[in-house]
This record gives C-alpha cells, sequence and structure tokens, in this order.
C-alpha cells in the first residue's frame, strides 16, 4: 500500500510537470513538484493550474453574475475604493475588470494598459482583459494586435476565448473573409456555445442565413440540458443573439 500512495504522488507530480513545460511555467517547479511530490503537486493545482482551469473560471464567472444582478455597480464601487486606498497592480486589475465587466469598456481599457506597463505586463489574464477592452470599445486593431502576440507566446492560454473573440475582432475590422475563416476554425477545435452563438449572431449580420440556421440547430442542442446557473452565465450573449435573429427577421 505505501507503494501505491507513493505512486500516485508521482503520477500527480508528472502530470503537474507536463503543464509546467505545455504552459511556459517557471522552472523552478519542477524541482518543488519533485522534491516534494504531494505538498508540491497540491500548492501547484490550487495557485497555478486551478486559476486557469475552465472550472474555477465558471465559478468566477457565477459569483460574478450573481453580484451584477443584485447590486451591478457595486464591484466597480469597492474595487474603485479600494484602489484609491491602495493604488497596488493588484488592486488595478480588479478595478480593470470590473470596469470591463459593467461595460465601461474605454476606463478599463485604459486601466488595463496602466497594468501592462508595470511588473505584470507579461500575465495573460491581464494582456487578454486588455484585448478585450480595447475590442469592446472599438479599437480593434490594437486589440488584434494584443490577441496575435498573446496566442503566439501563449498558445495554451484560453485558445477557445481567444479564438473567438479574434473573430469577433476581424469581423468588426470588415475581414469578413478572414473572420469567417476564424468562427469556422474556433468551431472545429472548440465548438463552444459561445464559438457557435457569435458565430450566428455573425452570420445574421452578413445576410447569412443558412449558416445562422445551422448553427442554431447546433445551439439548441447544446442548451437543451443547460440548468438555470448555465443560462444565467450566457445570458448576455443569448440576449445578442435573440436580438440579431430578430433584426434578420424583420
Amino acid at each position: 500500500m505505501p507503494f501505491a500512495g507513493l505512486g500516485l504522488h508521482i503520477l500527480l507530480a508528472l502530470f503537474c510537470a507536463v503543464h509546467v513545460v505545455r504552459s511556459g511555467q517557471q522552472l523552478y517547479w519542477l524541482f518543488i513538484l519533485f522534491a516534494f511530490p504531494l505538498l508540491g503537486s497540491l500548492v501547484y493545482f490550487f495557485a497555478i493550474y486551478l486559476p486557469g482551469s475552465r472550472l474555477e473560471r465558471g465559478a468566477r464567472q457565477a459569483v460574478s453574475v450573481a453580484g451584477r444582478a443584485w447590486d451591478p455597480g457595486r464591484e466597480v464601487r469597492e474595487a474603485r475604493a479600494q484602489f484609491d486606498a491602495t493604488p497596488t497592480a493588484q488592486n488595478q486589475m480588479r478595478l480593470a475588470a470590473a470596469l470591463l465587466d459593467h461595460g465601461e469598456a474605454a476606463e478599463a481599457a485604459q486601466q488595463y494598459e496602466a497594468c501592462l506597463k508595470g511588473p505584470f505586463a507579461s500575465d495573460p489574464d491581464i494582456r487578454f482583459g486588455a484585448a478585450r477592452a480595447l475590442q469592446a470599445c472599438g479599437r480593434d486593431g490594437e486589440a488584434l494586435a494584443r490577441l496575435e502576440a498573446l496566442r503566439a507566446d501563449r498558445p495554451d492560454f484560453r485558445p477557445d476565448q481567444i479564438a473567438v473573440l479574434q473573430a469577433r475582432t476581424l469581423a468588426a475590422l470588415q475581414r469578413h473573409d478572414a473572420a469567417r475563416a476564424a468562427f469556422e476554425a474556433a468551431l472545429a477545435a472548440h465548438g463552444t456555445f459561445e464559438a457557435h452563438a457569435e458565430y450566428a449572431i455573425w452570420a445574421l449580420a452578413r445576410g447569412d442565413r443558412a449558416t445562422a440556421d445551422r448553427l442554431q440547430a447546433e445551439i439548441d442542442k447544446i442548451t437543451l440540458h443547460w440548468n438555470k446557473m448555465s443560462r444565467e452565465l450566457n445570458e448576455p450573449v443569448l440576449r445578442r443573439l435573440r436580438a440579431a435573429r430578430q433584426e434578420a427577421h424583420g
């Protein structure tokens, strides 16, 4: 039995070590993982792996949705007050994210740009947030440049979300052939609800009813067994999709 337990520790360390190499983490994690197989693996899992996973992102989104429904401006107020009191990089990141979630994309872009001039300039979450904010406030050329650089540097980081945002940005830049190719690539590689929905919204705006209907059939399959939380998390995109269909159908 002790050997079985030791084997499990090593397997967990190996799993984390593969993630270290593939995600470009600092190599000192490899020493920690194999010098302290169980403790090192647990620390790595909760400190590095989990924060970038879909599970953790979904939990954060659920909390954010609930908070916005109860008091839409609360997170911005609290983040701004905390940053004003203690203007650290971490507090500025929180403020930027809160502003973006609240629809204040222009100020969010300013805050993200400031974050990227500090010690966290290479942080992928900040780079992605900056690209989202730039795209949301109409600075699509800058957004596309940031997305392409992030994708080149960190191909493992949120590839599904970056693929869809890149397609949307190409569409905003009126590069429609490239946008269609990017949407098709996002569908083929990831097949997420977001990819289907954003592609359908674009297709409806372009008058491509055949593509939109094909995508809607897949969307209906995806959403058929959603629970209440899944619908709440995706309501902003669903709302935009409904509006696009209503406009297309006159």
